[in-house]
């Protein structure tokens, strides 16, 4: 069994469909997507169809990454619809990959996003999409911690585990500093999707091309 962490896809369906192929994951394999599904690439829709896909016969754990939270604010207020819609934001590259409108996104993609969790916590591990506060315990963070906490900002954290995250680009490669690792390497922006074998520290990378390569933690 394998337990590989997948950083922010943000719209990049060529990509995730590419670094699947590359891991080519068996049923026993656990993944774990690090949050960032839509918003800025093109084909927010057809990641998570493929997510939602690929949960059906795969261990597929998802975390919530910061632009799905404000996806699911953006139906609650003004404020936040307009933020969404922001080209800070990029969620109206989403709304365009269903056809225009939020009305036009499907109750079973709304179930994938509002059921992303939090945080997956592992032996030596925790994975979350953003960061922790390091003194606090991992199941007691202030929520936005979890979505919005900057990579520059991760100390080690009490429990002595890894963290595993993403939000922050790192450029075309993941940041090990020991006790934390990066896996946002900008898949929307010309750059790479990364993914992470977490145990054997094995690192595979696709882009919007097609294109792969693998490498390895230790030699980064």
């Amino acid at each position: 069994m394998r337990r590989i962490a997948i950083g922010d896809i943000h719209g990049c369906l060529t990509a995730l469909a590419t670094i699947f192929k590359a891991i080519n994951p068996s049923l026993d394999d656990v993944i774990i997507t690090l949050g960032d599904y839509v918003d800025r690439g093109p084909n927010s829709k057809g990641v998570i169809d493929h997510l939602i896909e690929f949960q059906k016969h795969h261990h597929l754990i998802h975390l919530m990454g910061n632009h799905e939270i404000q996806m699911i604010r953006a139906l609650e207020t003004h404020q936040d619809k307009e933020r969404f819609l922001s080209d800070l934001c990029g969620g109206k590259d989403t709304l365009n990959s269903y056809g225009g409108s939020f009305d036009d996104i499907p109750e079973d993609h709304w179930e994938f996003i509002r059921s992303a969790k939090l945080y997956h916590e592992l032996d030596k591990h925790i994975l979350v999409h953003a960061g922790i506060t390091s003194q606090t315990p991992v199941d007691q963070q202030d929520q936005e911690t979890y979505y919005y906490q900057r990579f520059y900002s991760q100390k080690p954290h009490i429990s002595g585990k890894t963290i595993v995250c993403g939000h922050t680009i790192q450029g075309d490669l993941p940041n090990n500093q020991g006790h934390a690792i990066c896996l946002d390497t900008c898949a929307y922006g010309g750059g790479w999707l990364s993914a992470l074998d977490i145990d054997n520290g094995q690192i595979w990378q696709t882009n919007e091309q097609g294109q792969s390569r693998e490498m390895w933690l230790k030699d980064i």
